[in-house]
């Protein structure tokens, strides 16, 4: 028994060292196994990071840009872009070209301009947006005599602060929001190779100026009041109206302000019916060589009509305007006779097209187009009206849009007035929005 219990402690002496050698390994391979499991881990979170990385970039790749198929805020279709942008950079843009084939003039093919809207949305709430435009594809004169020399310059430049759909702010140099062209003035928004002439020389096209304002949706409403700067009589002429006398916001003289406001009802999807009204000085602290300042109030009120049912398409507006001082304007800019600048103007123009192709991808449009405008309704005593600016227009035609964001146009135009000095021609349009 003594000898039995001795050989079992001797092994257990001999064994101990190989005993503690196993613990020693063990703790070893499971100090190793958990830098592995440790390894394993990063290994893993790594893979997530790079898994999350690859789904942005994909995504980002394969996110489409935004498309230029929704008006809003008073903006074009691509002009508001910016709106409907999450974050950042936001382009856009548009291009006219046309020929003119005038009966008794030679014909003229023309870039009447190449447009770049570009905008940036800093949050939800701050955006700024503008338009670039370069008109008659540079500003040299190229054509010869009777042609227009091309200019560049910033359409619209201004901030929004966007507080809630009833009402938000906005500042800079603006659009102003009178008739159907100004503010909606991309080709494929219209009828005609040429905007009516109602919307040029009784409502200036494109007419902006500098300012701020208020505007905003509410239910079927939408509304837009700005105060800006006021026109600029020094340039007021017999044939162009009060064209002639924006300033969009280059060096614009201030000393006269004007407020602008207009309201639409939209009553149903395409249908909108609505009106507007300027009023605001013109003389810009000018006086007269005996000291008289002219004041040449400028007020100008306009309603219209717009609407789309089942292919049909209807526009219709009245515009009626005065200029105070017109005599003592005509003195200071040297206008006699008929070369007076009108006391009173106005005009009306009433458009219709159907969509042959309404049901496709494809958008076949005639139309008819009837305006009437005089520049001079009325002239200062002593003064005489020019019986030229008592126009009639009539245009007939069809666009063709192989997609919403082109167009193809021809038309026919006949002009006529009381001087009958009136021309007849063929004008064949092309153009794009993005």
């Amino acid at each position: 028994m003594v000898r039995r219990l001795m050989v079992l402690l001797s092994a257990m002496l001999i064994a101990s060292p190989s005993f503690a050698q196993s613990a020693q390994d063990l703790e070893q391979r499971l100090k190793e196994l958990q830098a592995k499991l440790s390894a394993i881990d990063e290994m893993k979170r790594e893979i997530d990071i790079l898994t999350q990385e690859i789904e942005t970039l994909k995504s980002g790749a394969t996110k489409k840009a935004v498309e230029a198929d929704q008006a809003q805020y008073g903006m074009g279709a691509a002009a508001s872009k910016v709106y409907r942008t999450d974050a950042g950079v936001s382009i856009g843009g548009y291009g006219e070209f046309a020929y003119d084939n005038p009966r008794h003039d030679i014909a003229r093919a023309d870039l009447l301009r190449g447009v770049l809207y570009t905008g940036y949305k800093f949050s939800p709430r701050v955006l700024f947006n503008s338009e670039l435009e370069v008109e008659h594809g540079t500003t040299e004169n190229k054509g010869g005599d009777g042609a227009e020399g091309g200019a560049v310059g910033l359409e619209f430049a201004y901030l929004d602060y966007l507080i809630r759909p009833e009402a938000n702010v906005r500042a800079g140099v603006m659009l102003m929001p009178v008739g159907l062209i100004n503010e909606q003035h991309e080709p494929t928004a219209y009828f005609g190779v040429h905007r009516p002439l109602v919307e040029d020389a009784i409502i200036p096209t494109t007419w902006s100026e500098m300012g701020a304002g208020i505007f905003g949706d509410k239910g079927a409403l939408t509304y837009r009041a700005y105060v800006t700067t006021g026109l600029d009589s020094s340039r007021f002429e017999s044939e162009s109206g009060i064209h002639e006398g924006k300033q969009s916001g280059a060096s614009a003289k201030a000393e006269d302000l004007a407020i602008v406001a207009r309201a639409d009802w939209h009553p149903f999807e395409g249908t909108m019916f609505g009106g507007s009204i300027y009023n605001g000085g013109s003389g810009q602290g000018a006086r007269t060589e005996d000291g008289q300042r002219i004041k040449g109030r400028v007020r100008l009120a306009e309603v219209h009509a717009d609407s789309k049912f089942r292919g049909a398409s209807l526009r219709a507006l009245f515009a009626r305007g005065s200029i105070g001082d017109a005599a003592l304007i005509n003195e200071r800019n040297g206008l006699e006779g008929d070369e007076s600048i009108g006391k009173s103007f106005g005009g009306w123009y009433l458009e219709g097209g159907y969509d042959l192709a309404s049901r496709a991808n494809i958008s076949i449009t005639p139309y008819v187009r009837y305006e009437r405008l005089d520049t001079q309704r009325s002239v200062p005593a002593g003064f005489e009206r020019n019986p030229e600016n008592n126009q009639r227009i009539f245009t007939a035609g069809f666009a063709f849009k192989p997609i919403s964001q082109t167009v193809v146009k021809i038309d026919w135009q006949r002009a006529k007035n009381q001087a009958h000095t009136g021309d007849n021609r063929w004008n064949i349009g092309l153009g794009y929005i993005f």
